[in-house]
């Protein structure tokens, strides 16, 4: 039976406050959902009378190299979809891509729980809006389209950290799901669905990582812009490995919150996360990247080891946080005699960037390196741009900053000669500069034409 050919998208992300701290319940992160969306496209795949497959093809056209075949089976014992990589075709990649294989494995086990029909084979392809990597890329056509080619295999193109994976497997269980079952089982924009499909989401995500992470971006996916707390990592603890025995019943617990003993306890607050209209938050790549999971590391093990000194710190970084929120709230509400008086906010921002360079000493991890220091302050010394952060865990990804919207020419026509004059401490040097096109973005998961993606299905 054919199934409806379906697209969804989810927004990438960028935790403006509440790097690390957004790690631990106690603390909270505000986090603003970016219009640079994963596209992702599911319909039944076309076979001839007579001929039943059971075969997944994922695609990601806009690189090479960049196809994944799937088989897969259901598992004795409850056990959910069992998914096995098919490595003979010569259109197909021989490399695993560990975050398309996971979603799948959950999306599947999760449908074949829900729905006796059975599941039928499918083509899915995975579509990037442009400003998730630094790459040059052309149009498939004379005409210019919402998305490029990139021209290099996925393995080498470098991300700007806007949040890929989570947005990708957000859209992909959400677009799997939405493909297989009926609308009376999910319905992508009611509360319930919603939830369901972050609860989904931030399961494969974790499992993909091999960890249980704070899912704060998998959050803004779902829901887009907000300040959210993290939920309890002992939700995931049982779930164990898809094909194991009774996995799909734990999963389907764990999704639905059928055992009330077990219910996601993350807090996402919409309301609170605003800017005021005036200003813009844009992002600016410097193309180096960092590794994020090690810096994390030593951050966490300083804390460990100098738990009073931590407290402190978390605690007055925490209340900047909140006094930023509260701020940008303040600004987006109008409770101001001058709609355009950013310098409360702009000490606020300063505040903040105080206290992560003295995480940033104490723990011996560049959160905010010298050269990225330097950057920032000499964009704020431009007139309109109010202040701005190295987001989320730091290092030398991609800095955002919170820009009057008529400052934005004298911004890029800075950015297009900026050389960095500081040698690098113990870090890649940032060469050049480049103002993305990302600005805030407030929705979370949505519904796409399929249309739109007429040029790369296949």
């Amino acid at each position: 039976m054919s199934r409806p050919t379906v697209a969804v998208s989810a927004p990438g992300k960028v935790l403006l406050a509440g790097g690390y701290l957004v790690l631990d319940r106690g603390h909270t992160g505000l986090v603003f959902g970016l219009d640079a969306r994963i596209h992702v496209h599911v319909q039944t795949l076309p076979t001839s009378p007579g001929l039943a497959l059971s075969e997944i093809i994922v695609r990601s056209p806009q690189f090479r190299d960049a196809e994944w075949r799937y088989g897969y089976h259901e598992t004795e014992h409850h056990g959910g979809l069992q998914i096995n990589q098919l490595k003979g075709h010569p259109t197909s990649t021989q490399s695993r891509n560990k975050f398309v294989e996971t979603a799948l494995a959950y999306a599947l086990s999760y449908v074949s729980a829900h729905s006796d029909t059975k599941i039928g084979s499918t083509s899915i392809t995975i579509v990037a809006d442009t400003d998730y990597y630094s790459h040059p890329g052309s149009t498939p056509g004379t005409v210019p389209t919402r998305f490029i080619d990139f021209h290099v295999p996925l393995t080498e193109a470098h991300k700007t950290g806007l949040g890929s994976s989570a947005a990708l497997v957000t859209a992909f269980v959400a677009a799997v799901l939405t493909h297989y079952l009926d609308e009376k089982m999910l319905q992508l924009h009611s509360d319930s669905g919603r939830r369901r499909l972050h609860n989904l989401a931030q399961a494969a995500h974790c499992a993909a990582q091999g960890k249980v992470g704070s899912g704060f971006d998998v959050a803004a996916a779902v829901y887009g812009s907000c300040v959210y707390r993290r939920f309890s990592p002992s939700i995931l603890e049982e779930l164990g490995e898809p094909g194991s025995p009774q996995f799909s019943q734990r999963l389907t617990a764990v999704v639905d919150e059928s055992d009330a003993s077990n219910t996601w306890d993350m807090q996402i607050d919409k309301a609170t996360a605003r800017l005021p209209r005036g200003l813009r938050l844009v992002m600016c790549d410097v193309d180096c990247g960092s590794e994020s999971v090690g810096m994390a590391k030593k951050v966490l093990a300083w804390r460990k080891g100098n738990p009073d000194e931590a407290a402190l710190l978390w605690a007055t970084l925490q209340k900047g946080n909140d006094e930023l929120a509260e701020e940008l709230l303040r600004l987006a509400q109008g409770i101001t005699t001058d709609s355009r008086d950013y310098k409360n906010l702009s000490d606020t921002i300063l505040t903040i960037r105080s206290l992560i360079r003295e995480m940033s000493a104490k723990a011996e991890v560049p959160i905010e390196p010298k050269v990225q220091t330097d950057l920032l302050d000499t964009c704020c010394r431009i007139s309109g741009v109010v202040g701005g952060v190295v987001p989320g865990a730091g290092g030398f990804d991609a800095i955002v900053l919170l820009v009057e919207n008529d400052a934005l020419p004298s911004l890029q026509q800075f950015l297009d000669t900026y050389k960095t004059t500081t040698e690098s401490d113990s870090g890649p040097v940032i060469g050049k500069v480049r103002l993305l096109g990302v600005k805030q973005d407030f929705e979370g998961l949505k519904s796409e034409d399929i249309k739109t993606y007429a040029d790369w299905i296949r």
